[in-house]
């Protein structure tokens, strides 16, 4: 292995890495393209072949302006996206004339053992806001274990706001999850891009 240090701490180079040490890489596996959707659902390529799944979502500009952008899962020969979730979010904002900045726990878009679609982020009609991010989903096909997830968005909205908003939780069954779908709390996703990707 031949390493470039830089600065006393930077490396620059790398060549390979020692005996048994290995990186993952990500797989793309689709590319979802909204336009005036009321729902952008990914429905194929979650399965075993995995044990974890990342989706990014890219710019997702809602039609209405100020809507949240959720997230559901449906399980194998499920009836739907309507499975039972636990999840926790915090958000930290800060707006662009510094006239506000926040961390708080976001009570009331949590959720405790319901159904609904679990927020993401909000975003503003304004052709230059939306929300753009990333969701995990571990373990998708285990039947012994709950399905944890994790996502992270970044949102633009109305009041010129930039914010970071963490959500974790998990789906409250032990049937394999394969499909994900996203959507608008309020009106269709006007524009943006959806990427399944595995992580080998």
């Amino acid at each position: 292995m031949s390493i470039n240090v830089c600065n006393d701490r930077s490396m620059a180079s790398i060549t390979s890495l020692p005996s048994g040490v290995s990186g993952s890489s990500l797989v793309l596996l689709s590319t979802t393209t909204a336009s005036s959707s009321a729902t952008v659902d990914i429905t194929s390529n979650i399965d075993s072949t995995y044990k974890e799944y990342i989706i990014k979502f890219i710019n997702i500009h809602p039609a209405t302006d100020g809507a949240n952008l959720g997230v559901q899962f449906n399980a194998s020969g499920g009836s739907g996206f309507n499975e039972t979730l636990t999840t926790t979010i915090f958000r930290a904002y800060h707006q662009e004339d510094d006239g506000a900045a926040s961390l708080d726990y976001v009570t009331g878009d949590d959720i405790a053992q319901g159904t609904g679609y679990m927020r993401l982020g909000q975003a503003g009609g304004d052709n230059d806001q939306h929300v753009s991010g990333t969701l995990h989903l571990f373990d998708p096909s285990s039947t012994t274990f709950v399905k944890h997830f994790i996502a992270r968005t970044v949102e633009a909205h109305g009041a010129n706001i930039a914010a970071d908003v963490p959500v974790a939780g998990y789906i409250n069954t032990t049937s394999a999850i394969d499909e994900v779908s996203f959507k608008f709390h309020s009106g269709d996703i006007d524009s943006g891009t959806f990427k399944l990707y595995g992580v080998s």
